[in-house]
């Protein structure tokens, strides 16, 4: 690989805007000025390899092979086929297949025939399909014989790959290539929008090639490298898992379905298959980290992204850990770095520094730099940085901007991430400006919280949500994952929580799960995070039922004003999301319902169930005495 591509080390810039990240495993203090990386074609790369290397393994899955001459010249007649029913420069083909050589060979073909492809994910819903197809403006859809029933009928050009066959083999395996530029589409990837409908990324053949040519040299990929592909097909972290390692002249292989969210089974699965370069999500990443490894597995490198990192690795783990951040919007990656072990550190990972080529500016609000370690967004430029969104002109001009700090044009992509340069100049990651959530005037990070939880020893991984619609009557709902084996109550991680947050950033329930459900993308998908229930919800201590009568009449009241399934004798009513003004109401239905005043005082004062209770009666059993001495009174 060496003499095929030109790429460089680093160089760091100013306080807050930081280029080029170091070819790993170079000191993170190092730096150095790189010449840019000089254009290269990387179809025309992959078919060296085919003539170089013809009967080497390019992909592999179960016992499907495919060498790299086979890879090329099937991709070849494929791309035939597929201009002849119109596929070229800035137009764009429909793959919609499972992960399979069949898939891959697809997404080649297009490249070759000059096109862009957008990849689908056959399970999605039919109306979401039917949107991505119409709004990509998809002419020739790539599809298979086990996919092909389950698509929506459109104007489009369907190719399925069984029954076209014949077709698509008369054509010549020869040499095919479709001249592109930097600037034509290489992929568009849909990413879930603001306003309900997914929003189409536009991305280039010359961010493609920037990133390809950046992974070879930082994590040094040479031919006798084993990569695997298991990201979904509309996540763009497919990308990475594909290009890079068939310009290295690397192998493919793609595990089974079922192994895929199986996490001790695809420990296994990476081990048999003597995998030396993989991508976890990060939520996969973090539990394959919990595992017990073999000292020696061949794995070089777990590369991690799109969520937040919680956690460092143990030093006995015999690979190195890459955390990565980027995107879609900037190919895939914009900074990288690698995560160091725990050594005692409560700090978290960082998200590294600018891969080749790109910069990061760490801006304010009227998109001035801010100084060294102060927290502003990051706005990223470079070739990554997407055209913009398709069919959608407002937007990309709210998002893709002139970057001010170029003298040659170029534009800069607002993420919408916070983050700020560290005193070692890598980027520490803060969250998203729109993830704050407001909690009875408060602003919260759900991050703060979230790496709270993380630091209990019970606590393998967490998430937090808000439950609730107005301000005032939202809360704060935890979901944890426990260690193998480990128990804990919700009354000793809010003991845990609260040595390190205010009172209002603390969970009003703590929901225990066996895993935080994902995104198709690997990232938690906070949406489908279950209600606590009787069933899912740790305890505060032992429950104890109502026992009194006043007890047994108040529960449903503060049940119902608190939206949940049942309250015990010794549960909080401040703990279980009540608040100042949610007890002004709890106050009016004790005087309707019991006759006497509670005053808000008191309700600080005497919060659970069965203290307030003993207040109520306390008041009641004054105002019979009351009337017993009154003028009058029993006559």
């Amino acid at each position: 690989m060496a003499g095929r591509f030109q790429a460089g080390l680093a160089i760091s810039g100013a306080n807050t805007e930081l280029t080029g990240v170091e070819a790993f495993p170079v000191s993170p203090d190092a730096h150095h000025e790189i010449a840019p990386i000089a254009p290269f074609d990387i179809r025309e790369l992959i078919t060296a390899n085919a003539a170089e290397r013809p009967s080497a393994v390019a992909l592999a899955a179960g016992a499907e092979i495919v060498t790299f001459s086979e890879l090329d010249q099937r991709a070849n007649r494929l791309a035939r086929y597929l201009q002849s029913l119109g596929a070229g420069p800035d137009r764009c083909v429909g793959v919609c297949m499972k992960r399979s050589p069949a898939m891959v060979i697809a997404a080649l073909a297009t490249l070759k025939a000059g096109g862009a492809y957008l990849p689908i994910d056959s399970s999605l819903p039919q109306a979401r399909l039917d949107f991505l197809l119409r709004d990509a403006g998809i002419e020739v859809l790539v599809t298979d014989e086990d996919t092909s029933e389950k698509l929506p009928k459109g104007g489009w050009h369907v190719v399925d790959t069984s029954k076209h066959a014949a077709d698509i083999v008369a054509r010549s395996a020869d040499a095919f290539l479709v001249p592109v530029t930097n600037e034509n589409l290489a992929y568009l990837i849909y990413t879930s929008g603001s306003t309900g409908q997914p929003k189409g990324v536009e991305l280039t053949y010359g961010g493609l090639g920037n990133l390809v040519a950046w992974h070879c040299r930082a994590f040094q990929v040479t031919a006798a490298d084993r990569a695997s592909h298991q990201a979904s097909l509309g996540f763009d972290a497919a990308v990475w898992e594909i290009w890079p390692y068939l310009v290295a002249g690397a192998s493919i292989h793609i595990p089974d379905e079922n192994i895929r969210n199986d996490v001790p089974a695809l420990q296994q699965w990476l081990i048999s298959q003597s995998i030396s370069i993989t991508f976890l999500a990060t939520p996969v990443a973090e539990r394959m980290l919990t595992l017990e490894w073999p000292p020696h597995t061949g794995l070089r490198f777990l590369l991690t992204g799109a969520d937040t990192l919680q956690h460092r690795p143990d030093s006995r783990l015999p690979f190195t850990l890459v955390n990565n951040y980027g995107p879609t919007e900037c190919t895939v990656v914009a900074t990288s770095g690698i995560v160091d072990s725990q050594n005692g550190s409560t700090a978290l990972p960082s998200i590294g520094r600018p891969i080749d080529n790109t910069r990061v500016h760490i801006l304010d609000e009227v998109l001035r730099p801010v100084e060294a370690g102060t927290v502003g967004e990051l706005f990223v430029a470079g070739p990554g940085v997407a055209r913009g969104y398709r069919n959608l002109p407002e937007l990309t001009a709210q998002k893709f901007l002139p970057d001010p700090f170029s003298s040659t044009g170029d534009r800069m992509y607002r993420t919408g991430d916070r983050g700020r340069q560290l005193p070692n100049g890598e980027i520490e990651f803060l969250g998203r400006i729109d993830e704050q959530i407001k909690i009875r005037g408060y602003r919260v990070e759900p991050r703060e919280i979230v790496r709270g939880l993380n630091q209990h020893p019970a606590v393998q991984t967490s998430a937090v949500k808000a439950s609730g619609t107005a301000e005032n009557e939202r809360k704060l709902l935890a979901y944890v994952v426990l260690h193998p084996g480990a128990t804990v109550t919700a009354t000793a991680l809010r003991d845990h929580l609260r040595t390190r947050l205010p009172d209002y950033m603390l969970p009003a329930s703590f929901v225990r799960l066996d895993a935080l459900p994902l995104t198709s993308n690997g990232k938690i998908d906070v949406g489908v995070l279950p209600e606590p229930n009787r069933d899912n919800t740790l305890s505060e201590n032992p429950f104890v039922s109502p026992q009194t009568l006043v007890e047994k009449r108040l529960a449903p009241i503060l049940a119902t004003l608190l939206r949940v399934d049942q309250i015990g004798a010794n549960d909080n009513f401040f703990l279980l999301g009540g608040h100042s003004l949610l007890g002004t109401q709890l106050l009016t239905k004790i005087s309707q319902s019991f006759g006497v005043e509670l005053t808000l005082l008191q309700l600080f004062d005497h919060p659970t169930l069965a203290d307030m209770s003993r207040q109520i009666e306390k008041l009641i059993l004054l105002k019979l005495q009351g009337s017993e001495e009154a003028p009058g009174a029993n006559r």
